[in-house]
């Protein structure tokens, strides 16, 4: 939440700003950390138009931003720029308010006294956990410039393949939804129509048109409740998958499908080893790496294995001994993280498993891809088909008969 304040600093000097913190509480005890005397301070949506408020609940910061940001980041810290002249001069210059308003908060909590990576912590909406225990160890190690190269870097190739995945099915999915809303509507205003004459003409009706004339009838009367038992489902559906349940529910359904959840199992491993062999090039260890990777993997199955993987190394197991008691990892990604924890290279085979399971997953959805234009065009071609060959079929007879 943002707060605006106005407060006497060191030098006696009023100065007035925004900031931005979980609570009023949280937010005057950053300022005064910052030497600041506060006058007054409110929250920053209090004064703002209806539409202002109603806008800023839409602001984001996407993956992508995060990724450009990380690089300007790194450029800045090898021209040997100071951390906070960083932030002040990236807030300037951020394109979304949301980011820029973000920035300017972690510069003044930097001007407070903050490490960079304790600020970057207080916006988890932008920064991950992932990101700020990358940032965290190079601080440790004094590299922070190489950490923020690394961060961007990994952030890339995982908005590369997420982004990949994800408009693979984003393709299908509109030709879908399209051609249920133009069957809906040949149903509810077409075939209404014309089955009205072929009723009233009096002749024998085939079987198949006259279960499209009742599905037209039943979307007629009951399709405001069936609206509405869709929209009451989909908010249900959405509550329960925000659950623990739920979202083991869903992380099964989604790994259950043919092909499509093999798909889905390589975007995760692909994850999984990405994040923790860049981790252990940062000197993150093990056990906190596998903590994170389960904080930021996306999926309920993967993210318990890994915590569960997680206290069975603290307990002295490896981690190849843990990854082979769950089906869930395959047999090829263990015996590589066998083979590195006995060679001592487990970063390096962690990046050569990414770099394999990246090609699976480009590789997989092109296949999707290829596969799914044929039946969707098969399928259309058939519905729409039998629909028009349902109704012009009865109107053909009766011109004929006349």
């Amino acid at each position: 939440m943002l707060f605006k304040y106005t407060a006497i600093d060191q030098s006696g000097k009023q100065t007035t700003g925004s900031i931005d913190a979980v609570t009023e509480d949280v937010a005057i005890n950053s300022l005064q950390r910052r030497g600041l005397v506060i006058s007054s301070i409110s929250p920053a949506g209090e004064s703002d138009s209806f539409l202002e408020k109603n806008i800023t609940l839409f602001e984001h910061v996407s993956n992508r931003d995060v990724v450009i940001l990380s690089r300007q980041i790194a450029t800045l810290f090898e021209a040997q720029v100071s951390a906070l002249r960083v932030f002040r001069l990236l807030a300037g210059e951020a394109e979304k308010p949301l980011l820029g308003r973000t920035l300017a908060a972690i510069a003044d909590d930097l001007q407070g006294g903050s490490s960079i990576s304790k600020a970057l912590s207080r916006h988890p909406a932008v920064f991950s956990s992932f990101y700020v225990n990358m940032v965290k160890a190079g601080e440790e190690s004094g590299k922070l410039d190489a950490t923020f190269e690394y961060l961007a870097d990994h952030l890339d190739r995982t908005y590369e393949v997420s982004t990949k995945a994800r408009n693979a099915l984003i393709y299908p999915a509109f030709v879908i939804f399209t051609f249920v809303a133009v069957m809906i509507l040949m149903l509810t205003l077409v075939v209404p129509r014309l089955s009205t004459i072929l009723l009233e003409a009096g002749q024998e009706i085939p079987f198949y048109t006259r279960v499209v004339i009742g599905l037209s009838q039943f979307f007629v009367n009951f399709g405001p409740f069936l609206l509405i038992l869709l929209i009451a489902g989909g908010f249900y559906l959405w509550r329960y998958g925000k659950t623990e349940k739920g979202s083991a529910a869903f992380s099964r359904f989604k790994t259950s499908i043919p092909y499509l959840g093999d798909l889905y199992r390589k975007l995760y491993l692909s994850r999984i080893a990405d994040n923790l062999s860049t981790m252990l090039s940062s000197g993150i260890q093990m056990v906190r790496g596998l903590e994170i990777s389960a904080s930021v993997v996306g999926d309920a199955t993967y993210a318990r294995i890994l915590t569960e993987t997680m206290e069975k190394v603290q307990s002295g197991v490896s981690v190849s001994d843990a990854f082979e008691e769950y089906p869930e990892m395959p047999g090829i990604m263990v015996a590589m993280v066998r083979v590195g924890e006995e060679t001592g290279e487990l970063g390096e085979i962690l990046n050569m498993l990414a770099k394999f399971y990246r090609r699976e997953v480009t590789n997989a959805v092109d296949t999707l891809v290829n596969l799914i234009e044929p039946i969707m065009i098969v399928t259309l071609g058939l519905g729409v088909g039998i629909l028009l060959a349902s109704v012009l079929i009865p109107i053909y007879n009766i011109s004929t008969a006349i």
